[in-house]
């Protein structure tokens, strides 16, 4: 688990990142604070997601997208126009 908190500072650097066992089933609770120390974002994310790379950038996506709407710089209707669009193209916005 180290390794993959490891990436996760990198990926979301200038972020600290932290994870926490969090339930039975083998959550990690992922914790990203500012570098006040001030958390911006917490989501409960299934271990097999942080074991498999390719749903570990999916991870990385959703935290970053969240980072954005935490500070501002990303309006969840804009999100949810980006997604209308991309379903009316055929594409598919995470």
């Amino acid at each position: 688990m180290e390794s993959i908190s490891l990436l996760l500072e990198e990926a979301l650097s200038p972020y600290q990142v932290s994870l926490t066992p969090s339930g039975v089933q083998g959550e990690c609770l992922v914790t990203v604070k500012n570098r006040a120390g001030a958390i911006m974002v917490e989501r409960d994310v299934d271990r097999a997601q942080l074991m498999d790379k390719r749903l570990l950038v999916d991870v990385v996506d959703c935290l970053l997208r969240d980072l954005k709407i935490a500070e501002g710089r990303l309006e969840p209707s804009m999100i949810a126009a980006l997604r209308s669009a991309a379903q009316t193209r055929g594409g598919a916005v995470a």
